[in-house]
């Protein structure tokens, strides 16, 4: 389930959205990610953030937050993987210095621990940021974030 939240601040609005995150593990072997990728767009799967790397000895970690858990979901047990679920905030917003350690103040301020944090510029003058946390702290996050 994805919520879509709007926060009042800035010139243009902050988006944010509590978003379920899945984790795979796969071998790490030539071609492999591009199988797996292959396959959710072959079932239509738009991914709103995606990453891997080397997690032990020949495996590799994925990480996904799907536009839509469901159709994630069936194509990924269609690709044979096994899933993690957990929370996550996904926040995309105008770029400007200081947009990720504003967030993270304010978390903190709230006397939230963050498990991780993934930062990227999003072009065009854009940022986002995935923040993952537990399940119980996500609506608490978002309130403290500001979010309507």
């Amino acid at each position: 389930m994805t919520e879509d939240i709007r926060l009042k601040e800035g010139v243009m609005a902050e988006e944010i959205r509590v978003v379920e995150h899945y984790s795979a593990s796969i071998i790490n072997k030539v071609g492999e990610g591009a199988r797996v990728l292959g396959a959710l767009c072959d079932a239509g799967v738009n991914l709103i953030a995606f990453w891997g790397y080397k997690h032990g000895a020949g495996r590799a970690q994925l990480e996904f937050i799907p536009e839509d858990s469901a159709t994630f979901v069936a194509a990924a047990k269609k690709a044979k993987l096994r899933l993690r679920k957990d929370t996550a905030i996904y926040i995309h917003g105008d770029d400007r210095p200081g947009a990720i350690a504003d967030v993270l103040a304010k978390l903190a301020g709230a006397h939230i621990n963050v498990a991780a944090v993934q930062g990227v510029c999003g072009g065009v003058g854009s940022y986002g940021i995935i923040v993952f946390l537990p399940a119980t702290a996500a609506r608490k996050a978002a309130s403290a974030l500001g979010a309507v």
